[in-house]
């Protein structure tokens, strides 16, 4: 078997890889060793091939390796990789972070979709497999149908990302906004003819001062939104929305005059879990019937669950609430725009933490296995 190395195991996204391989049986394939950054000699999960935690630093143990799992960040993937292949490591490198997303001789992993591309890169001896953002790879899942039929001519999408999509004190800061902004205006709320007007001004009031922890958003989010995600880029782009179009292409093994133009805006809203997204599609044929693109868009993986476009079914199936910790794509609202034929919308949900991270390296994982079978 297989000997793999797992660090950054016990963050949000190594947390949920563990309980998604634990469910799958996954780690009766391996020899899995269980490293870490700050508690080496630490007891290692019962699951485990070593009783203790060994040194995530100790390029020995590494290159010791067949695989090595990583969702401990790019500050580790930056400082470790390169001495480990200096020191003569040939094993995998799977990894969640974005340090290597758009290397050369990285693939960038959501096999529903890239399979093709992975095989290929494992034929000629590619080692560097990693998780695309969270985002775009939910947005590359939901139209997969329309991408390989390859009737996309480009894609907006407008982009609603819960507070996990920042780790998980970011999502404590936002419960934490949420319970001193109740605390607040708790007054207001015991007394049945409160003026709303004042409770609205004793909301903005708060949202305005100094009360609320802003440690890791910048800016309240309980109560707002945020539409801006990560650091400045070029032409006015944040580096989130670069990522749409770059990563997107790179997903699909797209280049030259094949790439399609992908960009649109981020926005970070008070969603604890899963993202969401507003699409707007320009198709290559204007004649495309709904039907067949609706037939389009179910045929791209087992996982999408197509929402029809009603109230209904909407608010039942189409939300943060009920896509969260389930492997569903959901895709809804789909029509066509009144600005012309060619021109369709739809409304896409999916659990970031899920296929945005955790998934796709359990999937390659399983596919390096079979692999050296």
């Amino acid at each position: 078997m297989l000997k793999v190395g797992f660090i950054g195991w016990r963050g949000m996204v190594g947390s949920v890889l563990m309980q998604r391989m634990l469910s799958e049986n996954d780690f009766a394939k391996i020899n899995p060793i269980f490293f870490s950054t700050s508690d080496m000699g630490g007891d290692a999960p019962k699951i485990s091939s070593n009783a203790k935690l060994l040194d995530a630093y100790d390029l020995n143990k590494l290159c010791d390796l067949d695989c090595i799992l990583t969702a401990s960040g790019s500050e580790y993937t930056n400082n470790v990789l390169p001495k480990l292949r200096d020191k003569g490591f040939s094993g995998y490198w799977l990894d969640a972070s974005s340090a290597l997303r758009m290397n050369n001789d990285s693939v960038i992993i959501l096999d529903p979709v890239n399979r093709q591309l992975i095989d290929k890169a494992l034929s000629n001896g590619i080692k560097n497999y990693i998780d695309g953002n969270c985002t775009v790879s939910l947005m590359i899942m939901a139209i997969a149908g329309l991408l390989k039929q390859e009737v996309v001519q480009w894609v907006s999408t407008m982009t609603y990302q819960a507070a996990s999509g920042g780790g998980a004190n970011t999502m404590l800061e936002l419960l934490n906004q949420t319970k001193i902004l109740s605390d607040g205006i708790s007054d207001y709320l015991v007394e049945p003819q409160a003026n709303i007007l004042d409770v609205d001004k004793e909301v903005s009031r708060i949202l305005n001062s100094n009360v609320l922890p802003m440690k890791h958003f910048d800016a309240p989010l309980v109560g707002n939104v945020i539409p801006w995600i990560d650091c400045q880029v070029a032409d006015g782009q944040t580096r989130e929305e670069w990522k749409a179009g770059a990563e997107g292409n790179k997903i699909l093994g797209l280049s030259g005059s094949k790439i399609i133009p992908i960009d649109g805006l981020c926005v970070r809203i008070g969603s604890l879990r899963c993202h969401s997204q507003a699409l707007t599609i320009k198709l290559t044929d204007k004649n495309l019937s709904l039907e067949h693109i609706v037939d389009l868009i179910k045929s791209g993986h087992q996982w999408i669950k197509y929402v029809e476009n009603n109230k209904e079914d909407t608010l039942k199936y189409l939300t943060p609430a009920s896509i969260s910790g389930t492997l569903d794509i959901a895709v809804g609202r789909l029509r066509k725009l009144k600005i012309g034929p060619e021109y369709l919308t739809l409304f896409t949900v999916g659990d970031q933490l899920l296929w945005g991270a955790a998934e796709p390296i359990r999937r390659m994982l399983n596919i390096i296995i079979d692999y050296h079978k």
